[in-house]
């Protein structure tokens, strides 16, 4: 078991950070103020990712993507966490796997645009009904002679009014799930209020709805009936990579700025770190941070060796959004007073750090995958020696 980084590793890692602090943490405050990014400026973020091969991580070279391994990619997700999510989608992309179901037409007209940065998509599978038990949406899709007509509403749909188009989850016949590529403008397609959060600035989240939008016979991705095996799919690597590795970094880049602040800030004639009661919140989010990482990272090479890692990831989901809250209300903790203010940063860490207990599956639903296969498989859950 070698947990040693290669040096293609750590150029990887060095490049990504180097790009997130010149390129990326500069814009950071500009859009918590304004809550809103320029669009030029992220389609400027995205061709400086694309000079440097940045873009698309997750996507096979043969396709123009960087071709990742599962660890590699959670080793550059990691570094995303030091900075704030609208930024990172602009400069990282959002290209999701299901896309590389793509056959045929498919492919030049939705896959390799997205992958080329040309084109930017949203999955689009919440309705107001239907957030955790992604089984109960009715947004549905009826089959006619020239294709299919689509009818139902999304929302909490993120990036959505960046987005060319969306994979739109919709029962089919039968009552299946299927998955369908939606482009934006269609008539009968709209998209709703943006829905204001109590983080995350910067990313849209909006409604859509479906009144009798037409598709085209290719718009189908997939099969009939693969649409929930396919964002279940996507969810699995999202929550991974998005959630888990992210909050790796995020928790690191907080733990960082708490650590320096007890050694500059001085009370009783003497830096705060130097009282025990720092100290332990500095080690217990040490601990934290190191055990979500190596979760994050089981998970991954488990991936990569075809291993099945569901049970996994929903522990990394649980363990590292959780560890993300506990480190952050620290930090604040730490600030005292400085840390509830707006001057600083660690007040929208905190706030962003919230959602993670919540989106992609919240602690609770995950608790009980958990749960449910212990009771089914025993100690093969947490023997790896089995």
């Amino acid at each position: 078991m070698d947990f040693a980084l290669t040096d293609e590793q750590r150029m990887m890692i060095d490049t990504v950070r180097r790009f997130i602090r010149a390129e990326l943490a500069p814009l950071e405050q500009a859009v918590e103020d304004s809550g809103e990014l320029d669009p030029g400026e992220g389609r400027r973020l995205c061709e400086a990712s694309k000079a440097l091969g940045l873009y698309a991580l997750n996507m096979p070279v043969e396709f123009g993507g960087g071709g990742l391994s599962a660890v590699d990619r959670m080793l550059c997700e990691e570094q995303f966490g030091h900075t704030s999510d609208i930024l990172i989608r602009r400069a990282f992309g959002n290209v999701y796997e299901p896309l590389l179901v793509c056959r045929g037409a498919q492919i030049a007209r939705w896959l390799l645009p997205t992958v080329r940065g040309e084109k930017t998509c949203s999955i689009a599978m919440t309705e107001p009904g239907a957030g955790s038990d992604a089984r109960s949406i009715k947004t549905r899709a009826t089959r006619t002679a020239s294709g299919w007509i689509l009818n139902g509403s999304k929302h909490f749909i993120s990036d959505g009014d960046w987005s060319d188009f969306f994979l739109v989850s919709a029962r089919t016949e039968g009552g299946a799930i299927s998955m369908f590529m939606v482009d934006k403008g269609l008539p009968g397609f709209g998209i709703g209020k943006d829905q204001k959060m109590m983080g995350l600035r910067g990313t849209q989240h909006v409604e859509l709805s479906f009144e009798d939008v037409a598709l085209e016979p290719v718009s189908l991705l997939g099969e009939p009936g693969q649409g929930f095996k396919l964002a279940m799919e996507a969810l699995n690597v999202v929550r991974l990579a998005q959630v888990g590795a992210r909050a790796v970094g995020k928790a690191a880049h907080v733990l960082e700025l708490a650590a320096t602040y007890s050694a500059d800030r001085h009370q009783f004639g003497q830096p705060i770190a130097n009282f025990q009661l720092v100290q332990q919140m500095l080690a217990d989010s040490v601990i934290d941070i190191n055990a979500a990482r190596l979760l994050v990272l089981q998970a991954a090479w488990m991936i990569d060796t075809g291993s099945d890692a569901r049970d996994q990831i929903s522990m990394v989901k649980v363990h590292a959004a959780e560890m993300l809250g506990r480190v952050v209300d620290r930090a604040v903790q730490i600030f005292g007073g400085m840390g509830y203010c707006k001057e600083l940063p660690v007040e929208r860490y905190y706030r962003d750090a919230r959602i993670y207990r919540i989106f992609d599956g919240t602690s609770e639903i995950h608790r009980t995958v958990i749960a449910k296969s212990l009771l089914k498989r025993g100690a093969t859950l947490f023997d790896l020696h089995r």
